[in-house]
């Protein structure tokens, strides 16, 4: 292909948006994924004889070995591109989606969590690695927020398809056989679809490469292997530890959500049908939060710049999550509980453009592995969040138990809200 400025006037291609409708699938399948075990929760804990505390070391098994892989997962895709990377997780996560169904007691279901969690490592890294290629700058807020769109609407919609569908048709195992083939269809397609470099795509003109190429980092030799990764540089990154903790926050009470908000939501007294609606109503707040998120930083960023424009977005998001989450503690009714809930965990999710976009940013050709270690200290909140609230809790599991654990969240949320006053983007790592 020529150069990239040759046909500056030419219409454009639309390429990208196939890349972006692929990663949004692919955030989709994901998420439904991550959320069916939540749901299933009740119904494997009876079939299987398992108690709270050994419920939540199931939920937390996926989230250890997600942590431990998510680097090396990374790394890889700058080693040898996102396609075959995604290709490989997207495959491997699917199969063991669909073994999740063969488990007949607690260690073979932790085992199986355990490879599942290993297998989608590096998934989120990887795409963020593909839309700082092929996604110029002012484009990445609100790509970022279509792709957690693809997640939450997922997560949100799953609670009621599985309740009042999937599972009384297939049972809790053929539940998780059904979903881990939509992954293998998705590895198919995206195998013989996508290309790691813009330009190597046939469906890529001219006029769209310039204009992806204007405002992006671009490679060069391979897959961003002709230098090293900075790793020093990363350590002593303030603004990627910050990023990191914000992260934290996000991911502890995401994974409350997906996790316990199902079993929560079954100790208020509500009917069948209205549990399931509310157990994924603080996703389906999450599309909306996540388009406009990714549109507003976007626009403040072009606006005020982009510490500025980021840190509105995502310090805002968090304080109107925390204070919604503690809310949620001190109202009584089960319907103003579901609603706070829902205001709260939508509102977090408000803020996930803001910060991912900030890590490609500062990451530039390390984004993968930056988003990585971002996203990897992510996971230890979300390792810890089903853990702790088992223990907070305990076995029975009344409403009024659930307070604290709630407390906890918002406090989380709260401290997120403050690191966002000290991070700023343009503080770029040595590329």
């Amino acid at each position: 292909m020529s150069s990239p400025t040759a046909c500056p006037q030419a219409k454009k291609s639309r390429a990208r948006f196939v890349v972006v409708g692929f990663c949004f699938v692919l955030a989709m399948i994901t998420y439904m994924d991550r959320a069916c075990i939540g749901i299933l929760a009740p119904y494997i804990r009876a079939d299987l004889g398992l108690s709270m505390q050994q419920m939540g070391l199931v939920f937390s098994a996926f989230t250890v070995s997600y942590a431990i892989f998510e680097i090396p997962s990374a790394w890889w895709g700058e080693k040898v591109g996102a396609r075959s990377v995604l290709t490989r997780i997207i495959t491997w996560w699917s199969v063991f989606t669909m073994l999740t169904a063969a488990a007949f007691g607690f260690v073979s279901l932790v085992v199986t969590r355990l490879l599942f969690g290993a297998g989608e490592a590096g998934a989120w890294p990887n795409a963020t690695r593909v839309f700082s290629r092929w996604i110029p700058m002012r484009e990445r807020g609100r790509v970022q927020g279509i792709f957690f769109a693809g997640a939450h609407m997922a997560a949100g919609i799953t609670p009621p398809l599985i309740i009042l569908a999937l599972y009384p048709l297939l049972g809790w195992r053929g539940v998780f056989i059904c979903f881990g083939l939509l992954g293998i269809f998705w590895a198919i397609a995206w195998r013989k679809w996508f290309r790691d470099k813009p330009e190597d795509h046939p469906s890529v003109n001219e006029a769209e490469l310039a204009y992806i190429q204007k405002e992006s980092v671009v490679d060069e030799g391979g897959h961003g292997i002709g230098k090293g990764v900075p790793w020093g540089a990363m350590l002593k990154s303030p603004h990627l530890w910050l990023l990191s903790l914000v992260a934290f926050a996000s991911s502890y009470g995401f994974y409350f959500i997906i996790t316990w908000l199902p079993t929560f939501m079954g100790t208020l007294g509500l009917d069948y049908t209205t549990s399931a609606v509310y157990a994924g109503l603080p996703m389906i707040f999450s599309i909306p939060a996540d388009m406009l998120g990714g549109v507003t930083t976007d626009w403040l960023a072009a606006k005020f710049g982009l510490r500025i424009g980021r840190a509105i977005a995502g310090g805002a998001a968090f304080a109107v999550a925390g204070v919604s989450m503690f809310v949620a503690t001190q109202v009584t009714s089960a319907h103003l509980i579901a609603l706070f809930l829902a205001i709260g965990g939508g509102a977090s999710m408000f803020a996930l453009a803001a910060s991912w976009a900030s890590c490609i940013e500062i990451g530039g050709t390390h984004s993968g592995v930056a988003s990585a270690v971002m996203n990897t200290i992510g996971q230890v909140g979300a390792i810890l969040s089903p853990i702790v609230t088992a223990w907070l809790v305990g076995e029975q599991g009344s409403d009024g138990s659930w307070i604290l654990p709630l407390q906890v969240i918002g406090g989380l949320y709260l401290v997120a809200c403050v690191s966002w006053v000290f991070i700023n983007p343009n503080m770029r790592l040595p590329q």
